[in-house]
């Protein structure tokens, strides 16, 4: 009795892996972007107040800070599509991973403007950082780029 697994890498089509490397790099990319633009908000921009939240639009750094992230959601929900597609079970879960926590960095980002809190900036970070790392191994689990067969 034979079970059947999920391909590995080298058996899925050049072309669909080598795109998933790609989105992969875009996103990681994205985040270290979304990295610099939230320190850097975090550094020169007004933090809210308890009991007075500000706006996501109330400053061009943030409101680039927040577009930019609602695009990372976009690349990351296309990437998770990518990855079931190409049937590739770790690529599946790393792009699964990145996504779930960039949604956790997004809502954690909606607590701060709300409330200023420090553990959520703090969690604007950790989940930052772990979305990094997730795309970090997609980009090691999908290896060297290959020529298109």
């Amino acid at each position: 009795m034979a079970t059947k697994s999920a391909p590995s890498t080298a058996t899925v089509p050049a072309p669909r892996i080598n795109r998933i490397r790609m989105a992969s790099l875009g996103a990681l990319t994205m985040l270290i972007i979304q990295f610099v633009l939230g320190t850097a908000y975090a550094i020169y921009g007004t933090a809210p107040a308890s009991g007075k939240p500000i706006g996501m639009f109330s400053s061009p750094l943030l409101a680039v800070h927040v577009v930019m992230g609602i695009l990372l959601i976009i690349a990351a929900f296309m990437l998770v599509i990518r990855a079931i597609q190409a049937r590739v079970t770790p690529l599946i879960v790393t792009s699964v991973v990145g996504l779930v926590v960039i949604l956790g960095a997004f809502g954690a980002g909606s607590a701060f403007a709300g409330s200023g809190s420090d553990g959520a900036s703090l969690g604007m970070a950790v989940a930052t950082a772990v979305a990094m790392l997730a795309y970090a191994a997609s980009l090691v689990i999908a290896g060297q780029p290959r020529a298109d067969r």
